[in-house]
Formats: C-alpha cells, sequence, structure tokens
C-alpha cells in the first residue's frame, strides 16, 4: 500500500517536473522561433536592397532619384523612428523595473511616432503618384516602392503588436509571457529601425546626393 503511494508521489513529481520543464523549452523555443523570423526578414530586405541597386538607374526616361526625393522631409521620417526606437527602450527599462503603467505610457508614446512616420510615408507615396511616379513608371520606382513599401507594412504590423501589448500589460500585468513577449517585440522595432537607417542611407541619401 506505502509502495503504491510512494510510487504515485513519485509520478506526481516527476509529472510537475516535466510540466515545469516543458514551459521553459516553450519560452526557450518562442524566442529561438522568432531569431529566425528575423533572420528571414532579414533575407527578405537583402533581396530587396539587391533588386534596387540593380534597378536604381533603371528610369526609362522618366524622373531620377534625385528629382523625386525631398532629404528634409525623409530626414523628418528618421527623426520619428529614432525617436519611436529611444522610447520603446524606455519602455523596457520601466518594464524591468515592474512599472505597469509607465510601461504603458511609453508604449503609446513609442504608438504616435510610429503612426506618425506611417502617416508621413502614406503622403510620400501618394504624392509620388500623383506626379506620375507610381510604381509602374519605371523599374527603379518599382523597386523603391517594393523596398520603401515592404518596411511601411512592417511598421504597420509592429504597431497593431504596440495595441495588443498594451492590452495585455494592463490586463495581465507584467508576468513572465508578456514580459516575453515585449521583448520580442522590442527585437522586432529596433530591427525595423536599423533597416530604415539603411533605406535612408542607400535609397534617399545617396539617390539625392
Amino acid at each position: 500500500m506505502s509502495s503504491s503511494v510512494i510510487t504515485a508521489n513519485h509520478g506526481v513529481v516527476a509529472h510537475g517536473d516535466a510540466g515545469h520543464h516543458e514551459h521553459h523549452d516553450d519560452g526557450s523555443k518562442t524566442l529561438l522561433g522568432f531569431w529566425i523570423y528575423l533572420m528571414s526578414d532579414c533575407l527578405i530586405f537583402s533581396a530587396l536592397f539587391a533588386s534596387f541597386a540593380v534597378l536604381c538607374n533603371a528610369t526609362a526616361g522618366g524622373p531620377t532619384s534625385k528629382e523625386l526625393f525631398e532629404l528634409p522631409y525623409v530626414l523628418g521620417e528618421t527623426m520619428l523612428l529614432l525617436f519611436s526606437s529611444f522610447t520603446f527602450g524606455v519602455a523596457m527599462l520601466n518594464m524591468h523595473a515592474g512599472k505597469r503603467n509607465k510601461v504603458i505610457g511609453w508604449l503609446f508614446v513609442t504608438f504616435l511616432f510610429g503612426l506618425g512616420f506611417i502617416a508621413m510615408e502614406v503622403h510620400e507615396f501618394a504624392h509620388l503618384i500623383h506626379e506620375g511616379a507610381g510604381p509602374s513608371r519605371s523599374a527603379f520606382l518599382s523597386s523603391y516602392f517594393a523596398l520603401v513599401g515592404t518596411h511601411g507594412l512592417h511598421v504597420s504590423a509592429g504597431l497593431i503588436w504596440i495595441v495588443v501589448m498594451m492590452h495585455m500589460v494592463g490586463k495581465f500585468g507584467l508576468n513572465d509571457v508578456v514580459q516575453r513577449r515585449l521583448s520580442c517585440l522590442s527585437l522586432f522595432w529596433h530591427f525595423l529601425d536599423v533597416v530604415w537607417i539603411c533605406v535612408f542611407t542607400i535609397v534617399y541619401l545617396r539617390g539625392v546626393l
């Protein structure tokens, strides 16, 4: 009788340990999977940058980058995204300090900067299309819209993710799951910041100067 009880208890303990290890593995797999996703995104953007580098002079007699792009305007876009990266970093510092309300507040500020960036980008696209410089005008413009538009779609997805995380922090607090998801979002947002710096340098700065 006592032997079966010990065996049963041992089974419960073993099951509990297995559950603990399984939960730990789930967190590790989440982070690993997200790093793999970021690497796949790197490949996508690398292909888009390569395409733009090949086609940047294929204007087909249409307007060139020097004629189309306004560097001060694009610099304003860049500053908005850089500021959003800084405010997200402040949100992460408050996450580690356990300050839930400040995390939500700084995420909201990050959202506003990101939304401003997207609004400026949409305005830029609309202006180019209105001027007859849409993606069908030349191979150069096709590669430009593909590269910058793909980055814009990623930022838009990041804005939706920020709203979701603001809701989760408010509802569940800063538990392990929420912190892990915020860490993944932080990696994603800073990755987009780095990609945009490359876009600004290669597409706009090099094209205008």
